[in-house]
Formats: structure tokens, sequence, C-alpha cells
């Protein structure tokens, strides 16, 4: 076959691809409802599957470290063998209880702070209806509380109850469904991340078979290399921001017990939690921890912010850049970017979510970056190579 047919072939396929590509393009555009309806059915299919591979990333990094140190001097067979299930179930009680300590600590103290704001509301309520209409003129926005009509406001909201009562229902039987349905996902995607570390070997081995085999060589290792690149930010990344937690989270509770301010382990445990969210997750911390110290002493409550905002600063200028270093290899800025897409579209899922594979575009963007100078300038440089040369040959000839 001659080579012009062959180079007539690939722009005859090159101008299809194109045209059909931008034609399914524009039919999405033009029923983009469909489009996106058919894509959240498909996500919510595969939801278990995505939720067992993020929770199987997330038991990687504990079992790593117990896998690397349980057994490894061994040359036992058995021993050997049971080394990752060994290690995995280490890792899963870890992280059990973790969270189960957390829930225990934090949530008795949340019931209790609520229950303290609904009294406090409520013994003001019953104080104001006590009083004199000469009595309320005098407190702040006295006159506002005396021109507001109470009894129109608790017939509205009878009305409200009377009229949505079947609606509420409905909410919350709803709820429930979606609460159960959740528990379900939860509980298969656990199964599925229990399959995926026991046998994840196997299952690297089997992907790159078949990119190998069913992929151009070109495409095939481009994506195992996006893949491993986004295997080891993830891991890092996951490693690096719980041990930022944990210390930011232990040095709160520290101060708060220096500075004699109530609620010190469950804010310092809420603060470590919410700080696994880059950036901002602290300060969801503080806000919850700042409300619940101020039904025990308002003072406290200023003095706790004034700390926590210290103590930020010095986290982030001085731990973060040691306990993170190149574990996520993303500028400060993209990493604020990132959060703030990452909680405009999946909210704190996406906060949390973001800024692995924020970093992974990234380290691929500036790899193919660097891959593509590369070979400009070997490309530069053979042209002015081939210029001299020809030059030479010609001042010889004369």
């Amino acid at each position: 076959m001659d080579f012009s047919q062959i180079n007539k072939k690939k722009a005859a396929i090159w101008i299809i691809s194109v045209f059909t590509a931008c034609s399914l393009i524009f039919l999405g555009v033009q029923n983009i409802s469909s489009v996106m309806g058919a894509v959240s059915w498909v996500l919510k299919l595969i939801s278990p599957i995505i939720l067992g591979f993020a929770f199987a990333i997330v038991l990687d990094v504990p079992l790593r470290f117990f896998e690397m140190h349980l057994f490894s001097k061994t040359k036992k067979p058995l021993l050997q063998k049971i080394r990752r299930p060994l290690a995995f179930v280490i890792s899963l009680i870890v992280i059990i209880g973790i969270i189960a300590g957390i829930i225990i600590l934090v949530i008795p103290e949340l019931v209790e702070a609520v229950k303290v704001i609904i009294q406090i509301a409520t013994d003001f309520v019953n104080k104001i209806m006590a009083m004199d209409k000469s009595e309320i003129a005098e407190l702040p926005f006295g006159e506002k509380l005396l021109s507001f009509d109470w009894k129109k406001l608790i017939s509205s909201a009878e009305d409200w109850l009377k009229n949505k009562g079947g609606t509420l229902v409905n909410t919350a039987f709803t709820t429930i469904g979606s609460v159960m349905t959740g528990v379900v996902n939860i509980g298969v995607a656990l199964v599925f991340a229990c399959y995926v570390i026991l046998s994840k070997d196997k299952l690297l081995s089997q992907a790159t078979r078949l990119a190998k085999a069913w992929l151009p060589e070109k495409a095939g290792n481009g994506i195992l290399y996006a893949a491993n690149v986004a295997n080891e930010n993830f891991r890092n990344f996951i490693a690096g921001q719980t041990l930022e937690a944990l210390i930011l989270g232990i040095l709160c509770m520290l101060g708060m017990f220096i500075l004699r301010i109530p609620y010190a382990p469950m804010v310092g445990a809420l603060v470590g939690v919410t700080a696994l969210i880059p950036v901002v997750g602290g300060f969801i911390g503080v806000g919850i921890g700042a409300v619940m110290i101020l039904t025990v002493s308002p003072i406290k409550a200023v003095i706790f912010i004034v700390f926590f905002i210290v103590l930020q600063n010095i986290e982030g200028n001085l731990i973060y850049p040691k306990v993170m270093g190149s574990r996520v290899k993303l500028p400060a800025m993209w990493i604020l970017a990132a959060v703030s897409i990452g909680g405009s579209v999946a909210g704190p899922l996406g906060m949390l979510l973001s800024v692995p594979v924020a970093s992974t575009l990234y380290t691929l963007i500036k790899d193919a970056t660097a891959n593509r100078e590369k070979k400009l300038n070997d490309s530069a440089s053979y042209e002015e190579i081939s210029v001299s040369s020809s030059e030479d040959i010609t001042q010889d000839e004369n």
C-alpha cells in the first residue's frame, strides 16, 4: 500500500472522529437535562462502588503501616499469608475505635449544649411573658418586642402545621428511607472495600494487563501513570491531613485546658475531625465549639476564638508545612481554589476530596508540560544542528 493512501485513510478516520465527537457534544448540549439525569442515575447506581474505593484508599494508609511492621522478617509461609488480613483487621478496628470514641465524646456534650440553649431561650420567653409593658419597654429592643404581634405569630405557626402536617410526615418517611438506603450503601461499600484491599495486588495486575492488551501503548501507559499518580497523591494527602488534624485537635484541647475553657475534650475532638477538611475545616469546628462555650461563659467564648486564631496561624505557618511537606504537590492558591470548587459541587465531601484530585491534575499537567517543553527544545536543538551542519558543508564546498 502506498504511503499517500495510508495518510488519506488516517485523515479520513480523523475527520470522521472529529465530526462524530462534535455531533455528540451538540446533541448533549441540546438535551442537557436528559444527559444530566442519565449521569445522575449512573452515579447513584455505582455510588456504593465509588464509596467502596474511597474506603479502600483510606484503609490502605494504616494497612500499609501495619503490614510493614507485622512479621516483617519472618520467612514462614503461614505468617506471610495472614499478614495482610491481620493488618486489615487491625486497621479497621483502629478506625472504628477512633470514630466511636469521637461520637461518644462529642454527641452527649453537643446534646447537653443544645438543651442549655433551648432552656435559655425558654427562660427568656417566660421572663418576657411575666413582665409588664413598662418593664419590657426598658429592655434593649423593648419597643419592637411590644409592637410585635405574638398571637398572630402563634396562629400562623398553628395554621402552617395544620396545612403542612401531611407534607412533614411524608418528608419524615422519605428521610428515614434515605437514611436506611445510605446505611445499606455504606455496608455494601465496606464489603467491597474489603475485597479491594485484600486482593489489591491481583486487581492491579489485572488492570495493567487489560490496559496493555486493549489500549494503544501510549494511551495505556498514560492511564496507568495517571492512576499511579492519583493513588500516591490520595495516600499522601490522607496520611498528612490526618496527622495534621490530630496535632491541631490535641493542641486545641491542651490550650483550652490551660486557659480553663469548658468543653475542652469535646471541642478538641471536634476541631480535629473538622480539620480533615483543608483550609476551612478547623473554623467549622471552632464555630460550633464557640456556640457551645457561649452557653457557659461569653467571655470564655471570645477567649477561645482569639486563642484558636493564634493557634491556627502557628499551625498554618510552622506545623502544616513540616507535616505535609512535599506530600501534596499543590501551591496554596490552588488548594484554596480546589476547596472552594469542591465545596460548591459536593459539599463537605467535595471539600475533602478536592485537594488530592487537584494535586493529581496539577502533577499530570506539570509533567505533560515538562515533556512537551523537552520535545520542543530537542526539536529546536536538532534544527540548529542541521542548519550549522549544512552551513559547514557549504563552506567546505566553497
